[in-house]
């Protein structure tokens, strides 16, 4: 199942924690047992033969239904255990998932967390993770997307910075400064402003153009320019007044920060439990932008991209 996941001996080697000798061993034995190649194997390509499509199918929905009886009687027994892998956002994890995730392991000791960190968009299934933390939508339609709270996002810029090279009063004032601006939003370059009912959309050429909000964060409060951060990096910089929110009355969309995984997951109670833990901290106005809106720094309002 895993090689044909990941359509490679190596990588399913690698996600399984097994010597790529040990794995293309198995399937040979699996091979000669059957009486047929299950993969047609080339020096760049591994792909399933017409039989071990039909094979994959039973194969996945015998071990789904195997993990399942198992965790069944975990849950009966009340300690699940295992390891439950995660790919998550950078942005998220540093500053707000720790405590989470101490609290997740203390009310279930027995799970064991390998937690990818990356700004990249992964198919959970081929990257071999359990669930992927993201705000982009799941890469295919056998994937499951479910949202836990929104990603609201807000220019901003040190106090020092405004003072020398002025406020932006309207969205294309912003062409009139040093931008640093997140490179991984689907839009590109492409911004949308929403005011009073309207929505303007303007194209934002930036002087620093990268993957990193926190890179980003550190920039403005070098006072280098005015940038684009979710509130849930920016969010204790401007309650402390560090950094200062610009065009507040000019709303941009917010993401869903969602868990997409694999509907036949293997770890699926585990899983589970992880991610009803993750909804009762976080809930549609997460703690950072409660105390922003507190304050009248942003408003209560939601638009969604």
């Amino acid at each position: 199942m895993r090689v044909a996941q990941v359509q490679s001996f190596a990588e399913a080697a690698r996600q399984l924690r097994l010597s790529k000798s040990v794995v293309t061993t198995r399937v040979k034995q699996l091979e000669d047992y059957l009486g047929a190649p299950l993969f047609h194997r080339s020096t760049r390509v591994v792909r399933l033969s017409e039989m071990g499509q039909a094979f994959l199918r039973d194969c996945t929905e015998l071990v789904g239904r195997a993990n399942d009886i198992v965790d069944q009687m975990r849950e009966v027994r009340g300690k699940p255990a295992g390891m439950l892998r995660v790919h998550a956002l950078t942005g998220l994890v540093l500053g707000h998932f720790a405590s989470l995730l101490r609290t997740f392991q203390t009310s279930y000791p027995d799970i064991h967390l390998d937690l990818i960190v990356s700004d990249s968009v992964v198919d959970p299934v081929k990257a071999g993770v359990d669930c992927a933390l993201q705000i982009f939508p799941a890469t295919s339609t056998e994937l499951i997307s479910r949202p836990l709270f929104p990603v609201r996002r807000v220019f901003c810029a040190t106090p020092a910075y405004l003072r020398a090279h002025g406020t932006p009063s309207q969205p294309r004032d912003l062409h009139q400064h040093t931008l640093g601006l997140y490179s991984g939003y689907p839009t590109r370059d492409r911004w949308s402003f929403h005011h009073g009912g309207n929505d303007l959309n303007v194209y934002l050429s930036a002087a620093l153009l990268t993957n990193s909000v926190h890179l980003l964060r550190e920039y403005a409060l070098e006072h280098a320019g005015i940038v684009c951060l979710p509130t849930l990096v920016a969010g204790d910089a401007i309650l402390r007044g560090d950094l200062n929110v610009v065009l507040a009355e000019h709303q941009l969309s917010s993401f869903w920060l969602c868990a997409v995984y694999a509907g036949t997951s293997r770890n699926a109670f585990k899983l589970k439990l992880f991610i009803e833990h993750i909804s009762a901290q976080f809930s549609r106005i997460p703690p950072w932008d409660a105390a922003l809106i507190a304050k009248g720094l942003i408003p209560e309002s939601l638009i969604e991209a």
